[in-house]
């Protein structure tokens, strides 16, 4: 956000419009597996984009309803902002600013807004023209996107389990506790009787993050949490972190461990 504040203050009139990992930045999307490294704006009327100075600068012409104001600066829209992501980036990159796109816009207290959806895919798809590099992974992601996803780690973890050929797999399966608690468990196996959840290290050891006073409060609470669902449902609990997510066979092996495999 600091370098973004200095170029905008640096130019003139309104300001360069933002776009990319830029614009993500400005729309509070998550970059998973990259840094916002490079300063992205659009540069429309020359031939070439460049970079200079820190700037990469994109020849690429844009509806003006396709520019929006964020925090004082012009960037693309949030729509627009995941069509040029989704074109650029991994699809683990891509697929994480997607989900989280989609959740800003259509899930509360997470329930999704059905007819919100469906617009903003149709946005998102209504900007894949043929021809273009990287629309075939955009179309993909329009469809693939999903608002119920809490975190970019969820969101790479739902994606190599469908490279693995797992298919209704629950997301955010409500569950009710012995004593009334309502809970969340981020992904469902009902053929293996078992929820999965990707359990990052921040929700123990960043303050900002847990809910816990401390780390081993953190942990307590989870493991009671743990008990309470395995107790009213029957079903076993199995965890996995970021060191699980970097492939599909990663992922695959350690569900394999506890007895899950995909269908078929």
């Amino acid at each position: 956000m600091v370098r973004l504040l200095a170029v905008h203050r640096a130019s003139m009139g309104e300001g360069p419009v933002f776009s990319h990992t830029s614009a993500a930045v400005l729309w509070d999307l998550p970059l998973f597996g990259k840094t916002a490294d490079l300063v992205h704006v659009l540069l429309q009327g020359r031939r070439h984009s460049r970079t200079e100075a820190g700037v990469r600068r994109h020849d690429l012409e844009i509806p003006d309803t396709d520019t929006v104001q964020r925090h004082g600066m012009r960037c693309t829209s949030l729509a627009r902002t995941v069509f040029d992501l989704s074109r650029t980036l991994s699809a683990e990159a891509a697929i994480s600013a997607a989900d989280a796109a989609l959740r800003s816009v259509a899930t509360r207290s997470r329930r999704i807004d059905a007819d919100v959806d469906s617009a903003w895919r149709e946005e998102l798809l209504s900007l894949c023209s043929p021809g273009l590099r990287g629309v075939r992974r955009a179309r993909w992601v329009a469809e693939f996107a999903d608002g119920r996803v809490q975190l970019p780690g969820e969101s790479v973890s739902r994606l190599q389990l469908d490279r693995l050929g797992f298919r209704e797999v629950g997301l955010q399966v409500p569950v009710v506790g012995s004593g009334g608690a309502q809970y969340f468990l981020d992904f469902g196996f009902r053929r293996s009787r078992a929820f999965g959840e990707f359990d990052g290290e921040g929700k123990y050891l960043e303050s900002a993050l847990r809910k816990a006073p401390t780390t081993s409060d953190a942990v307590l609470e989870e493991k009671r949490r743990e008990d309470d669902i395995r107790g009213v449902t029957g079903w076993r609990l199995v965890r996995w972190g970021s060191a699980h997510i970097g492939s599909a066979d990663l992922l695959g092996n350690r569900l394999a461990a506890f007895g899950i495999h995909p269908p078929g």
